[in-house]
């Protein structure tokens, strides 16, 4: 990309407060652009960036960080001075773990870390109090562990990963509404029934794993479950 290009999208995001620079091939962050420390919106999709930088903590004013379809490895722990962000975007890359400053990220709202390496569910992210959306999917997890209960995201999707442990404590999120688990490797005994029975989830999406769906209706709490499922289902009619 053109240096005169470039100028022109860096003039436009100082007035705007957004810039949006997808599928240029570029192979790290523009070094210009980490000096706009007003940014509000940064999308760089579809890119070829291997290192997010130190210096993007100068993004005091960040709101939203989309950088999903390149070649990230890792995310630096300066991410969590980011405290104004709401949307983290880094669906399609090569993150095999979080950093433990992430839960310094008070305002998140949306996290979105679908089709990376991650192998182990993130931990920590429970500090995280006005969560609404954590994208999970298409990873390598095996297990939701116990401190999930911690966590409190209105939706969680966990859909293509490996999952064939799931604990009970994901019944006690506080917010949880909507648990996507589809095509993983659960057996229908590794589905725990507090989910259905005492739990606020309505929506509970388990196509394609190691049991038929209608089978759940066996467990105990699945009466329960479809009356909030139904309930659910009348708001939005």
């Amino acid at each position: 990309m053109g240096n005169s290009a470039l100028k022109s999208h860096l003039e436009t995001s100082q007035k705007t407060g957004v810039f949006q620079l997808t599928g240029k091939g570029l192979l790290e962050i523009p070094e210009e652009l980490l000096r706009l420390s007003s940014l509000r919106t940064v999308d760089l999709s579809e890119n070829k960036i291997e290192v997010l930088p130190v210096s993007i903590q100068n993004f005091l004013q960040l709101k939203t960080l989309i950088l999903n379809q390149n070649r990230l490895s890792s995310v630096p722990p300066e991410i969590g001075s980011l405290k104004k962000l709401e949307t983290l975007s880094l669906n399609q890359n090569r993150i095999q773990q979080l950093p433990p400053s992430l839960n310094q990220l008070r305002a998140l709202r949306t996290l979105r870390l679908s089709g990376n390496r991650i192998s182990e569910f993130p931990s920590g992210l429970g500090a995280l109090r006005h969560l609404d959306l954590l994208d999970l999917s298409r990873n390598q997890i095996q297990t939701v562990p116990p401190d999930v209960s911690e966590l409190q995201a209105i939706e969680i999707n966990l859909n293509q990963n490996q999952i064939s442990v799931l604990a009970a404590e994901v019944s006690r999120c506080p917010r949880l509404k909507v648990l996507r688990l589809e095509e993983n490797c659960l057996e229908l005994s590794a589905v725990p029934e507090a989910v259905l029975l005492d739990s606020q989830v309505s929506l509970f999406s388990v196509e394609g794993n190691l049991f038929e769906v209608k089978r759940l209706r066996d467990l105990q709490g699945y009466d329960k479950y479809m009356e909030r499922f139904t309930a659910t289902k009348k708001k939005f009619t």
